[in-house]
């Protein structure tokens, strides 16, 4: 898939406010922004293992372990790597922060402004 050398992708659930406040961000950073709802597109495990690979975090890394879900259904079980790229893929809405994407970098966004670090890693 041939994509415009700036084109940032996004990684997001609309609902949450800190969600789109990063998506305003990211809007100043790239003039091409591909937004993907993640509670409404399910990402394939080549694809989660892609961003996984650029963030250099394991799946269970993006998890928000403070969600009541995660805790009723998640919390103290074993699982191996790849049960929790199931969870990710079947339970999105479970992910603790966005994630943005510029070529080969990505970024877990915590904070609205952590995104901004893209630009410094622009150049590798």
């Amino acid at each position: 898939m041939k994509t415009h050398p700036s084109e940032l992708y996004f990684y997001h659930s609309p609902t949450q406010l800190v969600d789109r406040q990063t998506l305003a961000y990211a809007k100043s950073i790239s003039p091409f922004v591909n937004i993907i709802d993640l509670s409404k597109e399910k990402l394939t495990p080549t694809q989660w293992n892609t961003l996984l690979l650029k963030l250099n975090l394991r799946a269970k890394d993006l998890l928000n372990r403070a969600h009541p879900d995660y805790q009723r259904f998640i919390a103290g079980k074993n699982w191996d790597d790849e049960s929790w790229l199931n969870i990710l893929i079947k339970s999105p809405n479970l992910i603790k922060a966005p994630i943005a994407s510029l070529r080969r970098n990505a970024i877990l966004c915590i904070t609205p402004t952590d995104i901004l670090k893209l630009n410094s890693m622009r150049l590798v």
